[in-house]
Order: C-alpha cells, then structure tokens, then sequence
C-alpha cells in the first residue's frame, strides 16, 4: 500500500510529531511505501509583514499548499492521505485536493482543536468547554488561542468556514480519536459516531522493562501552567517526610517553579531541565512513579506510553484520558484535580507501600505489551486504512 502522510510542526515540538515519526517508521519497516509532506510553523518567523498579514486567509485556505499537494498526489497517486496536522501552514486545504482525486482521507485527533480555537479545552486554569456549549465567539471573546483576540478570531474563522463548507464531515473518510473519551467529545459536538476510531499512541521502539523499583518520583513535560506542577509543589510541602522529586522539562513557568521551591524550602526537588529521550527514558526506569498532575484532558500523553513500557506506574489527575489510561489502583492511583492535599495523601502512600507499587509497575508493562507496543499499533492501522479505502471504492 502506497500512503501520504501529512503533518504541519508546531514551534514547539511535541508529541504528535513522535507519533507521526513513529507511524512513518512502522510502515516502512512493514514494507510499504510511504510519501510523506510536512511543513513547519517556523516558516512564519521568515515570512514578511505582507505575508504575516495573510496569515488569517492562509489558516482558512492556503493556496500554495492546495497547488502542491494536488502536484503530489497527482505524481505519487497513493492509495490513502493520513493527516496528522495542518495548522497553520498546510490548512486545510488539502482535503479538497484528496476528494478531486479521489483519494481517501485518514485524520488523527491529536487534540481538539476542530472543537476549541486553544485545542485544549481550557481557559484561565480551568476546563471550559463554551465553544461547544455556546459558540466560537466565546474564545474569540477570551482570546483563548495565544491569549490573542485577533489571533484566536483567525482560528475561529478557519473552523467555521469549514464546519459550513462541510469540510470535517464530507471530505473526511476517518478519524483516528486516541481515546474513549476524546471519541465521545466529538460524537457529542456532532461528528458521526461511525467516522471515528480509537488507537491509542504508542511506543517504538520497546525500551525494555527496568530492572530495580527506583527511588524518586518523577515528573517529565512542558513547565506550563496547565500541566498543574503547582499543585505538585504544593502537595510536596506536604509531604510528613522529605522525599526525591526530578522534574524534567522545559517552559514558561520554569523559572516561576524553581523560585517556589527555593520559597518552600523544597531542596529534594531537583529541575533538571530538557533531556534527551534517552536520558528521559533512564530517568524513568530509574524512578519509583511518574506523576501526572495535569489540570487539563490531555491527549494521549507520550510520558504515559513511555513510563508504562518502562515498568512505571503513574499517579495522575483523575481527569480525560489519563483517568481512562490508568487504572487506578493497578497501574497507577488517580488525584481529585488541583486538590495539592488529595495529592500528597496519594504519595504519602505510594512512598510507604513499595511493593504495591511494584506490582504497579508490573501490570504497567503488561498494559503496554497489551496494548502500546507498535505491533499492536501496526495492526491497528492497516484495519483502519483497508477499512477505509475499501469504503471509498
């Protein structure tokens, strides 16, 4: 099978380019041929003050995308496009020039952004879901994309042009959710129930289990105000005993975390800023849990593959898919959300229950040979494309 697949980096590198990586990887390995055209979001710091100008029509439309793509298709004829992301500059464009050609089209929901101009369902701290409740005015009224009115109107317009012009309902064959409950988000914002499958991420390649229970607790992301790491240092002041944190990552709210654990006289945590994935991955298996802290739904976070493949159980908010990916009290043990005292009640006991904890680890690891190994991924994927292209026929 011959597959394009299509993916727009953000500036800031994530998980949904590990994914992309990683499906292109698996599907060459399989033999197959893989096209694939990808742009970068860093293309704009070149652009000129005309063409920064353009940007609100180039999110609707961008013209030379359409042309260039259209230009690939036509020259590679593949038998499936599967889209990771076109925001900003691929835009949706491309799903008229698949339709033309006849070609069917796969996306991926790495987030909601067909839902809410910011993607994440959150707003000053909290979950807010007004977009789909009321309308997109609302985020263009509390410039939820980038804190920007002007910036957030621009998204706005490109999700109601296309929601008009039918663009996610008909020149969309399949959507990939990556959970259950992002599934239900969107079957209850009105995409069709029959269009979305879930497939979980994963993780290739397979870092093996690790071979000790760890010592430390760990913490590694963007230091951001939504990934909830004040509740986490609040919760750690808590704590009746000092015990090791690393936090590892980098971010706007870097510089703000340190200064509150210095204030809180917490010197058992250390930042040791971005590290390498394998320097990531060392971490982890060296590390007795991982922490989740996250005070919005997530997606499907890398860190949860990684730590379950590492043999590392996970303590997380119960809140969107990290309350669905781990089962509490087996792989890991679910928090009440920003609640710093329900937290440090949670570590309190993992720090006391060692071997319960192992166990844990254990049954993370059989989760992920389950379930997030590229094998199982692998599977996934082709049902999803054979199903798909045999529909369009």
């Amino acid at each position: 099978m011959k597959i394009a697949l299509v993916h727009n980096e953000y500036q800031q590198p994530g998980g949904e380019d590990i994914v992309f990586e990683q499906e292109k990887r698996i599907l060459e390995r399989a033999g197959h041929q893989v096209v694939t055209y990808k742009r970068s979001n860093h293309e704009i710091e070149e652009l000129s003050a005309i063409g920064r100008g353009a940007l609100v029509v180039r999110t609707v439309w961008a013209g030379d995308t359409h042309h260039d793509f259209a230009a690939l298709l036509e020259r590679e004829k593949p038998d499936v496009v599967h889209v990771h992301n076109t925001f900003v500059m691929i835009s949706p464009s491309i799903y008229s020039a698949c339709r033309k050609q006849g070609i069917p089209v796969v996306q991926t929901l790495h987030n909601f952004r067909l839902l809410c101009p910011g993607a994440q369902f959150l707003r000053d701290g909290n979950i807010c879901e007004d977009c789909v409740e009321h309308s997109l005015l609302r985020g263009v009224w509390h410039g939820c994309y980038r804190d920007s009115r002007p910036a957030t109107a621009s998204v706005a317009l490109m999700l109601a042009w296309h929601r008009r012009a039918g663009t996610w309902d008909e020149l969309v064959d399949r959507y990939i959710a990556l959970t259950d409950f992002a599934r239900n988000k969107f079957i209850a914002s009105g995409f069709a129930p029959e269009k979305i499958v879930v497939k979980p991420n994963f993780l290739d390649p397979d870092p093996g289990a690790k071979q000790s229970p760890g010592t430390s607790a760990l913490y590694i992301g963007r230091l951001s105000k939504e990934k909830g790491l004040h509740t986490l240092l609040d919760a750690w002041k808590r704590l009746s005993k000092s015990c090791s944190l690393q936090i590892i990552g980098d971010g706007p709210e870097r510089e703000e975390l340190e200064a509150e654990a210095r204030r809180y006289g917490l010197s058992s945590i250390r930042f040791r800023g971005r590290l390498s994935h394998q320097e990531s991955l060392a971490a982890m298996k060296s590390a007795s849990f991982l922490i989740l802290p996250s005070e919005w739904y997530e997606g499907f976070p890398m860190t949860i593959a990684e730590s379950f493949a590492c043999g590392t159980p996970i303590i997380c908010s119960k809140l969107g898919a990290m309350e669905e990916i781990v089962d509490d009290s087996r792989t890991g043990l679910h928090f009440t959300p920003r609640d710093s005292e329900d937290l440090a009640r949670k570590l309190e006991w993992a720090f006391a229950h060692p071997s319960e904890l192992a166990a844990m680890g254990r049954a993370a690891r059989q989760e992920y040979e389950d379930r997030y190994t590229s094998e199982k991924a692998y599977t996934q994927l082709m049902t999803i494309y054979e199903q798909t292209v045999a529909a369009y026929a």
